[in-house]
């Protein structure tokens, strides 16, 4: 029924795990993806905007998925270049057919705000980029806070290194200043970071196995999902010396949606760091007795890995999604 699915606005910058995760959400029965908002971050937003089209284009969704386009720049800084790491356009230098889909004639904020509206308490907020649409919306309406059910925030990390500085990740990096308006706006966040993304790691033979037992409806997808995640291997084996694998941040933030046992979480005050050119976008935890500095947000701190990597493949094989007992 309708009425039992998870209902999410997926904020995105759509990469190669964007893309994995945009078509994890519209491939799982127990979500309802009441739209996609894009930012700047892996790519600027007028190619994160069209990847999104082309990609939910693939998905075939039995339903309209509407794409407001949001952010092109950080709320205070400047706008970074853009690296390689998802290939000149995003998607693994993957050209997939040009979606006939156009944005909707509504920015990101303003779409967020009315869907709260709409929605009220049922409203989930999945960003998997730049936290610069929520902050907007934030700072045109405060209360957004009360009516949002919750915010997963793919970013930050805590007992663990950083992707950009020695102890920042990319997208707390990326605009510290909006990340810091909507990690002390109240709005209840749970953080799924490289604490957990990092374990979680797509490998070629998951690959292999999944082109085998792949849905007949879904083999353009999954070659999609095989020649990207490819590019991807060449990148984590160069930089991080991986051998045919890379870690799915992004679709694994979809999936704690899906199914919030496969992590474990720990309540954490989190404040986010602005200042220090080294440490700027660092998710800060007080972590002593009687903290002083941050808001609680509920961290992931472990993850069953190889279970989350074969629920997430399972969606494209046709296994219905159960919400089994989770052992970490």
């Amino acid at each position: 029924m309708e009425l039992d699915k998870k209902r999410v606005i997926i904020d995105v910058d759509t990469g190669i795990d964007d893309a994995i995760a945009i078509l994890f959400a519209l491939k799982s029965p127990n979500l309802k993806v009441e739209g996609i908002t894009t930012v700047f971050g892996n790519v600027g937003v007028e190619q994160a905007t069209d990847n999104t089209l082309r990609v939910i284009q693939l998905a075939k969704p039995s339903y309209e998925v509407p794409v407001a386009k949001g952010a092109a720049k950080p709320l205070k800084r400047k706008l970074s270049s853009f690296s390689d790491v998802h290939g000149y356009n995003g998607l693994g230098n993957i050209e997939l057919p040009l979606s006939r889909q156009m944005p909707v004639d509504e920015n990101a904020e303003d779409f967020i705000l009315r869907k709260s509206r709409e929605l009220k308490k049922d409203l989930i907020i999945v960003t998997l980029g730049r936290l610069t649409n929520i902050a907007h919306a934030l700072i045109k309406d405060p209360t957004l806070a009360t009516r949002v059910k919750q915010v997963y925030v793919m970013g930050g990390a805590v007992h663990t290194t950083g992707n950009i500085t020695p102890v920042s990740e990319a997208n707390m990096w990326g605009d510290p200043e909006a990340a810091d308006i909507v990690f002390s706006s109240g709005i209840p966040i749970t953080m799924v970071g490289l604490n957990v993304t990092r374990k979680t790691k797509m490998t070629s033979q998951h690959l292999e196995f999944l082109q085998r037992h792949c849905k007949p409806e879904n083999r353009e997808i999954v070659s999609f999902i095989h020649n990207a995640m490819t590019f991807y291997f060449d990148f984590y084996h160069s930089n991080y010396y991986l051998m045919e694998s890379a870690p799915v941040h992004d679709p694994l933030t979809v999936l704690v949606v899906l199914d919030p046992r496969i992590v474990k979480t720990q309540q954490m005050p989190i404040k986010i760091e602005c200042e220090s050119e080294t440490c700027l976008g660092m998710t800060v935890a007080d972590l002593r007795p009687h903290p002083e500095v941050g808001s609680p947000v509920k961290v992931c701190v472990d993850v069953n890995a190889e279970l989350a990597i074969n629920k997430i493949l399972a969606v494209f094989e046709g296994i219905p999604f159960k919400n089994g007992q989770v052992t970490l």
